[in-house]
């Protein structure tokens, strides 16, 4: 019974959380579930994926929670960083570019390959497109998801840490709480606290509306992440309308949302998968971890140039896990209109410009996938 079986691990997964939250530890439930996730895989007692209905609730959940941060006077706060934010956006393409160009001149990894692996965002969208730019799929998914886990575990410590030294969230922010229904706005506790607001059972035929159309939307628009972004955006035209009930998902499903993220994230790393890229793993992390300085070394100027508290700055331009970095900035009480804006933009602009970067370095496109390495090298990469 598989559906019985995950249900188990879900639930020790938000248990797990629950007693993070206990200790003290930022993001809990994101943290502890991916965390138990990644036991489970690597010890060979999982080796599938979360469920897709699973996988995709929790991504249109998100997308909704997302979309009701967006309120008119958290863009118009963030409106004078426009140019500040466009130029961190193109600079971290550019910075994962360059870095992917180095490591595939080691001559063991193809050029799209090695660029999709490093790309800022999207992971599920560049994952599925690798195979039409003439990647190696399973190379290009290990690096996303890799980035994706390192992303998701640092940044709820580093936010913590950062928030502990300064206040963060400027007006517009979520610590006040959005119009239309965020976290703050409804701070009522109990077991049945399912959504932002005090009317339960409207807020919550709402999110199924918001959620639902937003996925079918997505889909039909052709969206980067239909289940994620077409949520996001029926949410942003639902908050912005100042008519339609608190709906963001808050409390006990809030949390389980997040279980379900760090779960989806931890059970990819098998050890099946570890042993295929093994030689390639000393590359790969310092390459992702000159990606990640790169980023943060921007989010300090970011910060510097406009006054943006550093932690909204860090998790606004940290590269990628978009919905590990909202649960760490909806846990540490920070600027999830910025985050969110930011994130946002940065994934619609990688999905629109990678497959041009690819055609345009990458002008021998009839070889094979994978790797442009001699054939015993190639081997060793798909081994």
């Amino acid at each position: 019974m598989p559906g019985l079986r995950w249900a188990l691990i879900i639930a020790g997964g938000y248990a797990a959380g629950a007693v993070g939250s206990a200790l003290g530890v930022p993001s809990p439930y994101l943290l502890a579930s991916l965390l138990v996730g990644s036991v489970l895989a690597l010890s060979g007692r999982v080796r599938d994926r979360l469920p897709g209905p699973a996988n995709r609730t929790s991504q249109a959940l998100v997308g909704a929670l997302m979309g009701s941060h967006l309120t008119s006077s958290a863009l118009m706060a963030a409106a004078p960083s426009a140019l500040p934010l466009t130029a961190v956006t193109a600079a971290t393409i550019g910075l994962s570019v360059a870095i992917a160009w180095f490591l595939a001149r080691k001559g063991r990894i193809s050029r799209p390959s090695a660029v999709l692996g490093m790309m800022p965002g999207g992971s599920a969208g560049i994952v599925t497109c690798a195979d039409e730019l003439k990647a190696d799929v399973r190379l290009v998914a290990f690096n996303q998801y890799l980035r994706v886990g390192l992303v998701a575990t640092t940044a709820p410590l580093l936010a913590h840490w950062m928030a502990g030294g300064s206040s963060s969230g400027p007006a517009g922010g979520s610590s006040s709480g959005p119009a239309g229904g965020g976290p703050g706005s409804w701070p009522g506790p109990g077991l049945f606290h399912l959504v932002a607001g005090p009317d339960q059972l409207t807020g919550l035929l709402t999110l199924a509306a918001v959620s639902v159309a937003g996925v079918l939307a997505g889909r039909r628009l052709r969206l980067p992440t239909p289940a994620l972004i077409g949520p996001m955006l029926i949410a942003l035209v639902a908050t912005m309308s100042g008519v339609i009930p608190a709906f963001a998902p808050a409390g006990i499903l809030q949390d389980v949302v997040f279980v379900l993220v760090g779960m989806d994230v931890g059970v990819r790393f098998t050890r099946d998968t570890l042993r295929r890229v093994r030689g390639l793993l000393p590359s790969i992390l310092a390459a992702m971890t000159a990606v990640c300085l790169g980023c943060a070394g921007m989010a300090w100027i970011f910060a510097r140039a406009t006054g943006t508290p550093l932690m909204d700055a860090y998790l606004a331009t940290t590269p990628g896990g978009i919905n590990a970095v909202l649960a760490a900035a909806v846990s540490s009480h920070g600027d999830v209109a910025l985050v969110s804006t930011v994130q946002s933009l940065r994934l619609l602009v990688v999905m629109l410009v990678t497959p041009m970067i690819i055609r345009r370095l990458t002008p021998d496109r009839p070889k094979p996938a994978g790797t442009t390495a001699p054939a015993g090298d190639r081997r060793r990469v798909r081994r």
